[in-house]
């Protein structure tokens, strides 16, 4: 029998009875175990990721993964991003998660109301396949797209080309039967593949009524249409031609659910619906994201610029510095970076310091020494919340260095000032 369990990010579980709340629940050894193996699989043998970290026999603490991922024993952990405000419900959780992640993956939902986000409650897995299937059923009503493709036959009549090499390999006796190949007019075509294939997982997978019966009944529309055999291949065929314009919606949440070509997916299926996400990354991407849109307009952003290392050795270089974002106006440079931290406003004294972290600012620091010479502004942007309004006063590296720790809104996706204000002057914001 499946259940699901809904905690926070960095939660502890436990094999122990105890009291289930945000940070802590109780799973099945069998789920135990098989969370420890899948972190140790994640690692590899090269050091990486780490999905939970062992603290007893009896409990692990998980990462900073969000998402959701599910046991051969049918045990689901729903792992959302940590309470941005004290008090803040598991729905709350849910609906940042899916607007980021809707953003981050350039996923366009489908609604059929306003409210349905919101009032859809069930784990990120059954969201995102609602949203698929919707994207399928709009589809299918638009009209699905044919194509020619070269099928090889033997008939005992002509029909098509005939196939001379494949002719005269015939052994003796078969001259009868002739090897043609004719072109075919049908739905078997990459996209197509591809979006068969995806029903199929959520037609195995999901555990809502009507995700069921809609997966189903759109699965009988496209019974005709054969299962992809190299996901990889058929995303690459894939075409974004005007003719194909309708299909363009169906593509993210398709490869989402394939896990065919999302650069942000850590984890793919095994005995059910995962999808793990580092949240960190998906912060820095979504921060990205609205600075593009906010910055003056002729700014350029480049993210995880390579332009400088720390130190060279015998002619090469090593520890690679590569900035969240580099943002150049006018001849001018800034470097920023983005911190999925929670910091307290309020904290302003030289022991707990708003809950900065020193290895932050070493890190900063390098980047202002490369790449900006020693003198400039840097930019640390953390979430905003009701403890971190705005931005903290300056701080001075030097008298000619600077680093500015901002917050970012994240629904209104922009930071909390007036960024680039001064780097260049004059500059009207889009």
């Amino acid at each position: 029998m499946s259940s699901l369990i809904t905690v926070r990010e960095h939660a502890r579980l436990t094999t122990a009875d105890v009291p289930v709340s945000e940070m802590l629940a109780q799973v099945s050894q069998t789920a135990f175990d098989w969370l420890l193996s899948e972190s140790s699989r994640l690692r590899g043998p090269g050091g990486g990721a780490r999905l939970v970290e062992l603290e007893s026999r009896r409990e692990l603490r998980l990462d900073n993964y969000v998402g959701v991922l599910e046991s051969p024993c049918g045990t689901r952990v729903e792992i959302l991003p940590k309470a941005m405000e004290q008090g803040e419900n598991i729905e709350a959780g849910r609906d940042l998660l899916r607007k980021m992640l809707t953003r981050c993956l350039n996923l366009t939902p489908r609604q059929s109301s306003p409210t349905e986000l919101r009032t859809f409650d069930a784990p990120l897995t059954e969201w995102v396949a609602r949203q698929f299937l919707l994207g399928v059923d709009h589809l299918l009503k638009r009209g699905l797209r044919f194509d020619y493709h070269l099928v090889p036959e033997e008939l005992h009549y002509l029909r098509g080309r005939l196939s001379v090499a494949r002719q005269l390999r015939q052994p003796p006796g078969r001259a009868h039967v002739f090897q043609v190949e004719h072109d075919l007019f049908d739905a078997d075509r990459a996209e197509n593949r591809l979006i068969r294939s995806a029903l199929g997982v959520v037609c195995r997978n999901t555990r809502d009524p009507g995700n069921w019966r809609l997966a189903h009944e759109l699965a009988h529309h496209l019974h005709e249409v054969p299962f992809s055999s190299d996901v990889k291949a058929d995303f690459q065929r894939w075409r974004d031609d005007r003719l194909m314009a309708h299909y363009a919606p169906v593509r993210n949440w398709c490869s989402l659910i394939l896990h065919g070509q999302m650069p942000l997916t850590v984890l793919g299926t095994r005995a059910g619906q995962s999808m793990l996400f580092p949240m960190e990354r998906v912060y820095e991407q979504y921060v990205g994201l609205g600075l593009r849109r906010w910055l003056p307009a002729g700014a350029e952003l480049t993210m995880h610029s390579m332009r400088h290392c720390l130190t060279m050795h015998r002619d090469q270089e090593w520890f690679q510095l590569r900035p969240d974002f580099l943002i150049e106006h006018d001849g001018q440079c800034v470097i920023a970076d983005a911190k999925w931290k929670l910091l307290d406003g309020a904290l302003r004294n030289g022991e707990q310091k708003y809950g900065l972290s020193q290895a932050d600012f070493y890190q900063l620091y390098a980047y202002g020494q490369k790449y900006l010479g020693g003198a400039g502004t840097l930019y640390l942007f953390y979430p905003r919340t009701s403890l971190f309004r705005t931005a903290l006063s300056p701080f001075h590296f030097n008298e000619h260095l600077q680093l500015l720790v901002v917050p970012f809104d994240l629904e209104r996706e922009c930071p909390v000032m007036e960024f680039l204000a001064e780097v260049p002057p004059g500059s009207e914001h889009r």
